[in-house]
């Protein structure tokens, strides 16, 4: 009975996820000891609390809800990332592809005055036209997706730098508030914000999120065209000889990933949780954080909505860390080799069938050698 629970993929993708979990806050911890050791407790203890530091109710439910904000985002570039992965491709563009998200949204709210579902359009439009640019160049050219993806990164974050310069306060790098300019383009909370003591970015943005993991589950899963997509990335020519288009199959993958991480900086921006800097010299990390929290969920869409609120958890956990006692980067490098850990489910995955393939082994040799016995002594 055991065997065949730890047979199971989902139960291998939980264990796997809560080993990843476990050795990422213990080497945290270690390195905690390494620096200070009076306040390595404490410190990995407020890391994994987060909102929980706080002792009335109300303030624990606004500072939760301000971690579902950012939750969001990650969310959607985490189901980028696996829906290019279930397809045979690695999305790192997702990276600049939310970056191209951010530079459309904004512009639009600020300088053309637009409502918030239009902007939401356009942000998955801008991500889906880069990602579409790396589809074709895959497709046509064979260029590798990453080789692409990351020189597109770039490309966009400097481009969106001098776009939203156009909309930024005179004296800041800051782009302008959207909630003075434009309040339209503000995504509507209809209640949800009353829940998490009247925290005023708590946006249908977080069930809309939810709504999509599952939207890409049952694309992936349930539909002919889910289907076509993952022959392809088996097999692209398997796949063309049985009458798929393999190549418009590479290219809508990328496209409908880029829309997903464009959507997912639509997320955040229009909630007016967070401005842009124009004088930003790096890629959003967000992008690259989807990777892990696509693997820590075991690849699966419904994992992804767990794995993105851990990872946004330990992230915004560790900006509570005491600073008198660490430097103020501690918190990131905290949450760095947690998440850099979650990269490894794979690994354990693999690690577990392979115990399973050879206890097994084993126990058919014994079986064997047991009827042998039997046979001759017969």
């Amino acid at each position: 009975m055991k065997k065949n629970l730890l047979k199971n993929s989902g139960v291998q993708s939980l264990l796997s996820s809560l080993i990843c979990i476990v050795l990422g806050l213990l080497i945290g911890y270690v390195v905690l000891l390494f620096i200070n050791p009076a306040g390595a407790g404490e410190a990995i203890a407020t890391v994994i609390k987060n909102f929980m530091t706080y002792s009335k109710p109300e303030t624990q439910m606004k500072y939760l809800g301000s971690t579902l904000v950012k939750t969001a985002p990650l969310l959607m570039c985490s189901l980028s990332i696996l829906f290019a992965y279930k397809v045979g491709l690695f999305n790192i563009g997702a990276a600049g592809q939310y970056c191209a998200g951010v530079g459309l949204a904004l512009y639009s709210a600020l300088a053309w005055q637009l409502p918030w579902w239009a902007c939401l359009l356009l942000a998955m439009a801008a991500g889906a036209l880069l990602g579409a640019v790396s589809g074709l160049l895959k497709a046509y050219c064979n260029v590798n997706e990453v080789i692409s993806g990351i020189m597109l990164n770039w490309i966009t974050l400097y481009l969106v730098n001098m776009l939203l310069t156009l909309v930024k306060e005179e004296t800041s790098p800051y782009t302008l508030h959207i909630s003075t300019v434009n309040e339209s383009a503000l995504i509507p909370s209809l209640g949800l914000g009353k829940l998490f003591t009247n925290n005023q970015y708590v946006t249908i943005a977080i069930p809309l999120a939810i709504i999509m993991a599952f939207a890409v589950w049952i694309v992936l899963d349930k539909t002919r065209f889910g289907y076509e997509l993952k022959a392809t990335g088996n097999n692209k020519n398997a796949a063309k000889y049985c009458g798929m288009a393999e190549k418009r199959n590479i290219i809508v993958t990328l496209i409908i990933g880029g829309a997903l991480a464009g959507m997912g900086a639509a997320l955040l921006y229009l909630t007016g949780f967070e401005q842009w800097q124009c004088s930003t010299s790096s890629v959003p990390g967000m992008g690259f954080s989807g990777i892990s929290a696509a693997f820590l969920g075991g690849l699966h869409p419904v994992g992804a909505v767990l794995s993105s609120f851990f990872i946004q958890h330990i992230t915004v956990g560790g900006a509570y860390v005491d600073k008198t006692m660490y430097c103020a980067q501690i918190s990131d490098l905290i949450s760095s080799i947690i998440i850099y850990l979650c990269g490894f489910v794979l690994f354990m995955k693999y690690a577990m069938n392979a115990g399973i393939a050879k206890r097994e082994e084993k126990a058919a040799a014994k079986l064997a050698a047991k009827t042998e016995e039997k046979g001759g002594e017969q």
